[in-house]
């Protein structure tokens, strides 16, 4: 369903002054962190909500303040901050203890006011704190969290982390942590916190052994994007105002069990699963949407494949960078649209059994280290489907009970599509039956117009 949701205004919240909080156990002297390549390239913060019915929002600070400190024993690191290496021109990871951000807010509206929280809501923005968008990269927190209370007594929990230094699963695995420490446990999951990614250096001399059509190599004119190749030494430009109802409009898109079903069976004879059935009809949809006028361009999908097997040695439980790399499939325009839906099925399996080969991977590490390039999103023709429905952000129980809602926060990026699992991604539209997957989605008004004309289309 499309929607304009309620807009919330600066003047709606009323923030404390941001609290810096301390790791007690970072390293002396300083300790610097290498990035990988698949590190730096994706260097950009990701935002969620977490709304709470029950329980006291000044408790659950004290509460949350309480666990940080603990967390920041083993997660020192996420109190430090981005710099460059001075002799080789790389972006590390300094464990300066510069801090963690803490944020008490609160706002005039209800939680109720917001309407249904399943919906992408830009408004949502205003529940997280964002660390320094005009500052420079090596100024910005890479972790804030900011809890705020609504006049009816719930509140929410606002959490920006870096993607550059944890990726969704070890970020999820930090976030259970946080958690438990909360509800008064003590063991981590896992146990070991492995914060070595040189296995993910790249050869020297870099070998190129595949095109990788799945990133663009960096240059003065992507310097808008959210890149970690963006120079320390300036300040950021404005960022894209927030997406209103005037130009986009969001979407959350179920996909019952009858549904992809249906698009299964439309796939025959060629067996695919559930991820490979929803990525092929999202990309057909859109190229129908977005190149109606460019039928000889190429459409791409891009989407995120976990390494963390095809690697060796392989990675240790435990490992929290990005162990991330970008797939991809591809075809002219007109292929995508008129060909039967089972050739975008064989094109997407094609891209995912491309990334499958550990040659592959170490290909695209050695490319991004001569192009320093990032994923290829900022052309305005691919988009990125990032699969969130196996992380368990509505189990998180910060000690009063699980939340009524988790969201991530909608930006101005629309080459950004999640997938949800019903429990993450709400109630609308029967998102809840299971074994149903839930689209997060936004686009331009014209072309969310056809796109919905286009998504259940086979």
């Amino acid at each position: 369903m499309a929607v304009s949701p309620l807009s919330i205004s600066d003047e709606d919240i009323l923030k404390d002054e941001p609290q810096k909080l301390l790791s007690p156990s970072n390293p002396t002297p300083e300790e610097t962190i290498f990035l990988s390549n698949i590190d730096v390239a994706v260097a950009f913060t990701v935002e969620t909500v977490y709304f709470f019915e029950d329980g006291s929002a000044a408790e659950m600070s004290r509460i949350v303040k309480r666990a940080l400190a603990i967390l920041l024993v083993p997660y020192y690191f996420l109190a430090g901050r981005f710099q460059t290496n001075r002799e080789s021109g790389r972006l590390e990871l300094a464990c300066n203890n510069a801090g963690v951000v803490f944020v008490n807010a609160k706002s005039k509206v209800r939680m109720r006011d917001l309407g249904d929280l399943s919906l992408p809501n830009p408004s949502f923005g205003r529940f997280v704190h964002r660390p320094g968008l005009h500052t420079n990269l090596h100024e910005r927190a890479l972790f804030t969290v900011q809890v705020t209370e609504f006049v009816c007594g719930g509140y929410a929990i606002g959490m920006v982390t870096n993607h550059g230094v944890l990726d969704g699963k070890s970020a999820a695995e930090m976030f259970q942590n946080l958690a438990s420490i909360c509800r008064g446990g003590g063991d981590l999951k896992p146990q070991t916190i492995f914060n070595d990614r040189t296995i993910f250096r790249a050869r020297n001399p870099p070998l190129i052994s595949h095109p990788h059509q799945e990133y663009t190599p960096f240059s003065p004119t992507l310097k808008q994007l959210p890149s970690s190749f963006t120079a320390l030494n300036k300040p950021s430009p404005t960022p894209s105002p927030p997406m209103s109802a005037s130009n986009h409009l969001h979407s959350l898109i179920p996909f019952t069990p009858s549904t992809i079903a249906t698009l299964k069976n439309a796939a025959a004879p060629i067996p695919c699963s559930t991820f490979e059935a929803i990525l092929s009809q999202l990309w057909r949809a859109r190229t129908r949407a977005v190149y109606s006028d460019r039928p000889g361009e190429t459409s791409m999908v891009l989407f995120a494949v976990d390494v963390r097997s095809k690697i060796r040695p392989v990675l240790p439980d435990g490992f929290v960078g990005n162990a991330v790399v970008t797939g991809f499939a591809a075809a002219r325009a007109a292929e995508v649209v008129e060909r039967p839906f089972s050739f975008c099925v064989e094109r997407v399996k094609e891209g995912i059994e491309r990334v499958s080969g550990e040659e592959y991977v170490r290909s695209a590490i050695d490319w991004l280290e001569v192009y320093r390039g990032i994923p290829a999103t900022c052309n305005g023709k691919s988009f990125y489907v990032s699969a969130w429905w196996k992380l368990p952000f509505k189990e998180l129980d910060f000690g009063f009970g699980k939340p009524v809602h988790v969201s991530p926060v909608a930006n101005g990026n629309d080459e950004f599509v999640l997938l949800l699992s019903p429990a993450n991604g709400g109630e609308s539209g029967g998102g809840r039956s299971r074994g149903s997957v839930n689209v997060w989605i936004s686009l331009e008004k014209e072309k969310m117009k056809k796109f919905m004309r286009y998504i259940f289309a086979i």
